[in-house]
């Protein structure tokens, strides 16, 4: 199994001179199975970049949606294969909190007040599996697990296994946190959930070769961005090192922060983490970055 990232940027795109090396494009995976199957995880701008590096003519993709939000889903329908008669594209993801389900993603973008083609008008064969949190699917020759990640809508993380190698990307993913002071007649109820929803996902992650996380925010700059939904440098390490992930990439990069700014905070959380660190493999991702798992 192979993967490449097609976009590394969170939020919105930030194309321009001082993310050349990183890359301005939002979030957007190529996953090759050990099959060769062909699974994308999240829409962002980065789709189209991928959509351009296939091959002529007609695919088979199974498009792995973690959430609604506008930069995991804005470069749908830029996605060349839905216009070409003899592709099958697949969409899957979680229903959404009025209990809509995959499909409505695709119908939202495409409504006439905000892009000016219908879903009608596209050649392709759509499909939408919608997933309940936990559920095992097999994908291809791939086997699909998912974890409720903590953002402000439902957020699926997923774990892909093919070929006797595993990885997991996160999506956007905020560290828990527990609002109730010690003491408090809730904040045992509210630590239960906590611990029981950091279970589901630390199992997820457990042993995976390539973690893929958010880390939108640096420790210090995380202190204003609570409850946005997005993570941290400290955080996806923490995680990294309790699961025993081979190698973590760092990605949803800040869109404000230049190629520069990136490895200098990158460059500030390594020197924290370095006598931690062991084994683990830790890189910042970039657009065009294709990793080979064993």
């Amino acid at each position: 199994m192979k993967f490449t990232f097609r976009g590394v940027r969170g939020s919105i795109p930030s194309p321009g001179p001082h993310t050349v090396r990183y890359g301005g494009n939002t979030t957007c995976i190529e996953v090759r199975t050990a099959g060769g199957a062909l699974l994308i995880l999240d829409g962002g701008s980065g789709i189209f970049a991928l959509a351009s590096a296939l091959p002529p003519g007609p695919v088979a993709a199974h498009i792995l949606i973690t959430h609604s939000h506008w930069d995991h889903i804005h470069g749908l329908p830029m996605f060349a294969p839905l216009f070409m008669r003899g592709s099958h594209v697949c969409l899957y993801g979680a229903a959404d909190a009025s209990g809509n389900g995959i499909e409505h993603v695709m119908a939202t973008q495409l409504q006439n007040n905000y892009f000016p083609v219908s879903e009608a008008a596209m050649a392709a064969e759509i499909g939408y599996r919608t997933l309940a949190v936990g559920e095992r699917v097999e994908v291809a020759d791939a086997v699909v697990t998912n974890a409720e990640m903590n953002h402000p809508v439902i957020n699926l993380g997923y774990r892909i296994e093919s070929g006797g190698a595993a990885l997991f990307f996160s999506g956007d993913h905020e560290p828990f946190h527990n609002p109730y002071p010690a003491g408090a007649a809730e904040h045992a109820a509210c630590q239960a959930v906590i611990d029981q929803r950091q279970t589901a996902i630390d199992q997820a992650v457990q042993g995976v070769d390539a973690l893929i996380m958010d880390c939108s925010y640096t420790r210090d700059e995380y202190a204003a961005k609570r409850g946005w939904g997005h993570g941290t440098f400290d955080g996806a390490f923490e995680l990294a090192l309790r699961c025993g992930a081979k190698r973590l990439y760092c990605t949803h990069h800040e869109p404000t922060r230049s190629d520069e700014q990136l490895e200098a905070v990158f460059a500030d959380v390594m020197a924290r983490f370095a006598g931690r660190l062991g084994g683990l493999q830790v890189l910042l991702a970039a657009e065009g970055m294709t990793v080979a798992l064993a």
